[in-house]
């Protein structure tokens, strides 16, 4: 079973996803003529604008339920892994992906604003919408909703609580049994509560546990910023093989970096739509401007920091395809969230494993939530079709079952099988985006005249010749006829 499920997982995570991820953020940042550049300002003045709404959340409010996902355990563990493999310079193909990534996380965020529709009283939106309604391929979207619930809803929230479990034990000592309790409860308080209630979580938490580990990987760069110009130095000259020491990891630090970005911050892999359609919004570009900025935050300053954090102190260690030794920073322990808390205990006595260890909690916890909100909302995508309201109650049963199960036994299968899913995802997401990218690009155009016009934008759907945008021709709709009925009042 191992065995084929690996085969099935170095098919669906094959060169080819890297290289039509890369693609697609090539193409779409081309196109959009560099938005994620030129609009810098705007997506972080979109942050902090609008409010939340009966229906829906605030453009922060989706941000944060979008990073919740997005900033996992692979911002600690993963980029020690990319370091491991690939050297130094992976950091900056990790930087590279994130660049690019960001104007697809635009289009894919845009369309799911786009095609969102209101269902028992809450926006919900996201691939499986946007693919049925944009490209009418209802088996399509349907391929997509069943992957996806079964990835986010039963196969990875128990690797995220098995790695929470494993940090506490090696901080505190404390039981797995006893963080699997723990949990459970807060789990089951948070999905119990609603979308408001997830969203309120992550408004509170996701900067909270963002900015705390940046500042505390900012205290560590301040205490030796005298080796800050050589760190920065070395990820450049090893990028690109110029280091003497790992310049014979070239191809490693590319592919370490690329497919280390690319999983981190998920962007095109369709994850980030679901949240973002959410949003309480005038124009569906507005959402997707904020939405390329998570990915900023994601991979430019939390894994940076992890980066930075050992880099800056030589705790890291690098090795060779072959399995030896190139540089050694840190002895004895194997690339992952261990290694990362064995470096900072080395750095900080005392404080560092316990850090990494609450570090690890809160991304890794939060994580779990989104993956709920993700599953919940291609329920409720199904739902529109099978009409079995029960489901959204055993897929919250079922994920408080895999969270625990997760935290009190290692599974290497669902991870490989999470993979698949998260894998598959991101092949469906990528194509039906680049397949949608004239509508993401209308809506861009649109905005930035309106923009240019002195205008706060609004969204016309019918304007602009996109079809099944129910919920904003009604919107359009509403709007046209307040504008014919005031003059008389």
């Amino acid at each position: 079973m191992n065995e084929w499920v690996t085969a099935i997982n170095g098919v669906v995570w094959s060169p080819a996803l890297i290289v039509l991820c890369l693609g697609a953020g090539l193409y779409f940042s081309l196109r959009s003529r560099f938005l994620q550049l030129r609009h810098v300002r705007e997506m972080t003045r979109l942050m902090m604008e609008g409010k939340s709404s009966d229906q829906g959340v605030s453009s922060f409010q989706a941000l944060a339920m979008t990073l919740a996902g997005r900033v996992g355990t692979g911002n600690i563990a993963g980029v020690a892994t990319a370091i491991t493999f690939g050297g130094p310079g992976a950091v900056f193909w990790m930087w590279a992906v994130a660049f690019l990534g960001a104007s697809s996380a635009f289009a894919e965020s845009t369309l799911g604003q786009v095609f969102k529709e209101q269902i028992d009283r809450e926006y919900r939106g996201g691939p499986a919408f946007y693919i049925e309604k944009g490209l009418g391929m209802k088996w399509y979207a349907v391929t997509f909703a069943i992957a996806t619930v079964v990835a986010t809803g039963l196969l990875l929230p128990g690797v995220q609580a098995n790695s929470i479990a494993e940090s506490l034990k090696t901080a505190v000592g404390l039981d797995p049994v006893v963080t699997a309790v723990g949990l459970a409860i807060m789990l089951g308080v948070i999905i119990f509560g609603g979308v408001k209630r997830i969203a309120h979580f992550a408004e509170v938490v996701v900067p909270f546990m963002a900015l705390g580990y940046i500042g505390v990987a900012c205290v560590i760069v301040a205490m030796n910023i005298g080796q800050l110009p050589g760190v920065i130095k070395l990820i450049f000259s090893s990028a690109f093989g110029l280091d003497a020491g790992f310049g014979a990891i070239l191809g490693m630090a590319i592919q370490w970096g690329v497919k280390r970005g690319v999983y981190s911050n998920e962007a095109g892999q369709g994850t980030g739509p679901h949240a973002s359609s959410a949003a309480e919004v005038s124009h569906p570009a507005k959402q997707g401007l904020v939405q390329g900025f998570s990915v900023y935050i994601d991979t430019l300053f939390v894994c940076t920091a992890t980066a930075l954090m050992l880099l800056i102190t030589g705790q890291y260690n690098v090795q060779a395809p072959d399995g030896s030794a190139i540089f050694t920073g840190v002895k004895g322990v194997a690339a992952g969230p261990g290694y990362v808390q064995t470096a900072l205990e080395n750095i900080m006595p005392g404080f560092g494993a316990l850090f990494v260890a609450i570090a690890l909690f809160f991304f890794a916890f939060t994580t779990i939530v989104a993956y709920y909100y993700i599953a919940e909302t291609n329920i409720a995508y199904l739902n529109r079709t099978v009409h079995r309201p029960w489901l959204t109650l055993v897929l919250k049963v079922a994920i408080i079952a895999a969270t625990v199960y997760g935290t009190v036994k290692t599974a290497d299968l669902a991870w490989a099988l999470g993979d698949i899913g998260v894998g598959l995802m991101a092949w469906l997401n990528i194509v039906a985006i680049l397949l949608l990218r004239d509508i993401a690009f209308k809506c861009l155009r649109d905005y930035e005249a309106q923009k240019a016009a002195g205008k706060d934008p609004e969204f016309d759907p019918v304007a602009l010749g996109i079809g099944n945008a129910g919920y904003w021709e009604r919107r359009a709709a509403a709007r046209r006829d307040r504008a014919v009925t005031e003059p008389s009042h």
